[in-house]
């Protein structure tokens, strides 16, 4: 199943310099790649590949085996690019010519010597996390002229150093895991120097979750189930990208238990291990039902009736971690707490001292079977859901333990420290949703997320001090490439990922996953696919979705559904015409990454766009009803065929990641199997080209006089203050971008401070006014009630608008859940201020910065009685 090389390239390949390397962090370094003459000097700089020769690799024989194991990968990547397989020795004795020395400070003696004689500089890598540093040095050795050193601070700052380089040299994070092609380069030069740099988030990664039918029937399929064969690879997709935590598939799913190889792998590669919030100890829940594990007998999941076998059970995971026998364990995080079984919340009304209970008794255990204070052993306590709840209400855990907030599983988080609190040894975390499986509907099928809002939230954590986990639930891993290299890209160095880098972001991952000649296109597309799956989730897209203009005069009018449609259409022509340009061992990697999504979606639209005109047709007994019958049959052919395609890519490499259900949900869960929706034929069946219906007419909604519709971007004027500067995020949403007054973390201002946004309108229809702000949601993540925003027109005083958006713990239905689950499937908030009669004639509106994380994206000023939406209206002034 190895994906071939393309022909090798004539040109010359420049590494990019340290320091632009180093500005942009773990973003795509591979796009970097300058043209020959630019960025390194020939006669200083090291040859990593000349004339199509690669240099040899050393490691030391005793290196940590992540260190070993990253060494023999790398030569794989150098054979990927040049096309021959470099020598990987161990003895200094063996080295000749340019060499690649790769190693840990304190652990190797040839870096160690260098160290000692000056060679290198470490003082700053000396107890750094997971720091490296890449130096090109003369003279190293005798018979070596010039070796480029990878030194790392601890075992996995070699392994990052090392894949660092790989991706900067043409190698994609998802060579294996979305066959992206490698381009052959004949030459390549390191400039001379050093590029140094670490990570700003101590525990990165993802939780594979609701993996069921695809990443385990894949998987059953390409390795004979759920084990260390397969989590090789998915090991090595976490390191290159320079992620280091794996919380592990768990429905059904025991990591340790059900292949033992997979733990043992895990640590020999350098992955720190856990457990999603409801698996503490380090013991999957499938365990506790699965069979009898040292005289537990298993019962009831509950502390109060059952807690000598819960604490022998937990006791176990522990072991199991201290197993290893070195008397450190297999390098793990440690999940704290309790949930209750499923997945479920405990008991209504569960007492927070019962929840200090359990975590002081895991503590005893971690303690007894370590032989150390338990502050020594990493753990985490994960506030999901209800669990949030205990803590708001006070529960206390040891300040060596890291809180790990969450989102409300639809990209919202909901609560973060206040970043004037003293700080916690433990520090805190954020989980994140790219995937769920719950209200008010599942989505798991494909990539939903803009990588603009995931911005904006995780910066947002950040700034406000949750810096020691990042971990997203990434599903089945397959279709949340995208946004899960930005995640992990942005968890590396949030400072690095400005608005700029964000905004360039789309173009850069393009340009280094299919080459810079259609970056910019593959780029936009990507951007404008995430934009439109933002706007509903498929699992909650019906025929019911969106209004049809209806029957006209004029022929059938599509309305605001029809424009959907017709932007979908327009997509996937554009991804059509890329397609036809790019070369044929680009096909699969392109497929996957961008044909399917695009595709899938547009006729997943077109599907239900035809349903929701048959249906109209067809209560009217028009047989114009029967073309749209068959267009939903053909779409729903199309689907299939586009599954089928997915999993026959590369050999059948991928046969049932693409097998979710996706589409007919009529409850919140997953329908049993894929049906097409019910149709409607009207009369005796004719030929298709005569009932093919007149023209349809596509017409987005349009502003009627008095009615000003204004795109939050299109501001007249900004006033910054107190250190805040309003910045335009484009994209961001479900309109052109949003407004944020940056940096994010910052306390509440007032009116008086006068940080606002002003637009100068024209109203030409007398009356009393209404001003309407949609705001991308987001939650009150201190607790206290709300999130505030001012309006106000010329010198009227500031009213004051909160966002009541709440995302309740429990599962009981209330009107605020109800609220919230309105919210995020429409993924917008709306709130509307009543102002004094105004006159023909201009006027300004202001904004004003009261509360943080207030995500502004268009305004509509109406002094008429104002239609349900303008979201996708154009922006006039009336």
């Amino acid at each position: 199943m190895t994906r071939p090389t393309v022909p090798a390239m004539s040109r010359r390949t420049l590494l990019a310099s340290a320091g632009l390397g180093a500005a942009l962090g773990a973003l795509p370094a591979s796009a970097l790649a300058a043209p020959a003459g630019v960025g390194a000097d020939p006669a200083t700089a090291f040859r990593l590949i000349a004339d199509g020769k690669p240099a040899t690799v050393f490691v030391d024989a005793t290196a940590d085996s992540a260190v070993r194991r990253v060494a023999a990968s790398f030569t794989g990547d150098l054979e990927r690019v040049s096309g021959v397989r470099p020598a990987l020795v161990e003895r200094t004795a063996d080295l000749r010519g340019p060499a690649v020395i790769i190693g840990v400070l304190g652990h190797s003696a040839l870096i160690d010597q260098l160290v000692r004689t000056g060679r290198i500089d470490a003082a700053d890598l000396r107890g750094a996390w997971e720091a490296f540093c890449q130096i090109v040095i003369d003279n190293p050795l005798p018979g070596v002229p010039r070796a480029l050193v990878i030194v790392g601070a601890d075992r996995r700052g070699a392994v990052f150093g090392t894949y660092d380089l790989s991706e900067r040299i043409g190698v994609s994070p998802w060579h294996w895991f979305a066959d992206v092609p490698v381009q052959r380069q004949r030459d390549i030069l390191v400039p001379a120097g050093a590029r140094r740099d670490q990570p700003r988030v101590k525990y990165r990664g993802f939780f594979i979750n609701d993996e069921d039918p695809c990443l385990s029937g894949w998987a059953a399929k390409a390795f004979g189930g759920v084990n260390a064969a397969m989590y090789a690879h998915v090991f090595e997709v976490l390191l290159r990208m320079k992620g280091n935590y794996l919380w592990p598939a768990m429905w059904g799913k025991a990591f340790a238990d059900d292949d033992r190889d997979s733990m043992v792998l895990a640590d020999a590669m350098g992955v720190v291990m856990g457990n999603s919030h409801h698996e503490p100890m380090l013991r999957a829940q499938a365990e506790w039902h699965r069979h009898q594990d040292g005289g537990i007998t298993g019962g009831a999941w509950d502390y109060d009736t059952n807690g000598d076998n819960l604490r022998a059970f937990w006791r176990g995971g522990i072991e199991r971690m201290m197993s290893k026998g070195d008397g450190h364990g297999y390098e793990s995080l440690v999940t704290v707490g309790m949930r209750g079984d499923g997945d479920q919340a405990m008991a209504e009304g569960t007492a927070t001292g019962l929840l200090e209970r359990v975590v002081t008794d895991q503590r005893r255990i971690i303690a007894d079977v370590t032989g150390r204070p338990a502050s020594d052993t990493p753990q985490v306590w994960a506030l999901y859901k209800e669990v949030q709840d205990y803590y708001d209400h006070g529960m206390k855990v040891p300040d060596d333990v890291t809180l790990l907030f969450s989102d409300d599983n639809w990209g919202q988080i909901r609560r973060l420290p206040d970043p004037a609190a003293p700080p916690r040894a433990g520090g805190y975390g954020i989980y994140y949703h790219f995937d769920y499986v719950g209200g008010p509907r599942n989505y798991k099928w494909i990539n939903t997320s803009q990588i603009e809002k995931v911005w904006q939230q995780m910066d947002l954590a950040y700034r406000h001090g949750a810096r020691t986990i990042w971990i997203g639930n990434v599903g089945d891993i397959k279709p949340m490439e995208y946004p899960l290299g930005f995640f992990l890209a942005h968890a590396w160095n949030p400072e690095a990922m400005t608005p700029d880098a964000v905004a360039d972001y789309p173009r850069k991952w393009a340009s280094a996953t299919f080459g810079p000649e259609q970056a910019a296109a593959i780029g936009d597309m990507i951007t404008a696919y995430s934009q439109y799956t933002a706007r509903r989730k498929p699992e909650l897209v019906n025929e019911t979705s969106f209004p049809l203009g209806g029957v006209t005069p004029a022929g059938l009018d599509g309305g605001e559904f029809g424009a959907m449609v017709a932007e979908w259409d327009a997509l996937e022509a554009r991804m059509l015409a890329v397609r036809a340009r790019l070369r044929p061992d680009q096909a699969d990697a392109y497929y996957q990454l961008i044909e399917y999504p695009i595709a899938a979606m547009a006729n997943l639209y077109r599907l239900y766009y035809g349903t929701a005109w048959n249906r109209l047709l067809a209560s009217s007994n028009d047989a114009r009803a029967n073309f749209f019958a068959d267009q939903v049959e053909t779409a729903f052919r199309c689907d299939g065929e586009l599954v089928r395609r997915y999993h026959t890519l590369n050999g059948g490499k991928w046969n049932g990641m693409m097998a979710q259900v996706h589409m007919n949900y009529v409850i919140w869960n997953d329908p049993t199997q894929q049906t097409m929706p019910s149709i409607v034929r009207v009369g005796a069946d004719t030929p298709s080209e005569q009932r093919r219906p007149q023209p349809t007419f596509v017409a987005r909604p349009s502003a009627p006089a008095g009615i000003i519709a204004l795109d939050a971007t299109a501001f007249t004027r900004a006033r910054d203050g107190g250190g805040l500067r309003w910045t335009p995020i484009a994209h961001l949403g479900r309109t052109a971008g949003a407004m944020l007054a940056l940096p994010q973390g910052q306390p509440a201002t007032r009116a008086e401070d006068a940080v606002r946004l002003e637009y100068d309108v024209v109203v030409r229809k007398a009356g009393r006014a209404t001003l309407t702000l949609y705001l991308a949601p987001t939650l009150d993540t201190s607790g206290r009630g709300g999130s505030r925003i001012g309006v106000s027109i010329d010198d009227q005083p500031v009213q004051i608008l909160r966002t009541s958006l709440e995302a309740t713990g429990g599962d009981q239905d209330t009107s605020a859940k109800r609220r919230w689950a309105e919210t995020v499937s429409d993924n917008i908030v709306r709130l509307a201020a009543d102002l004094n009669a105004l006159a023909v004639g201009r006027h300004t509106i202001k904004i004003w910065r009261l509360d943080d994380n207030v995500v502004l994206q268009k305004l509509v000023l109406s002094t008429v009685a104002e239609p349900a939406s303008y979201l996708g209206a154009p922006a006039p002034t009336i």
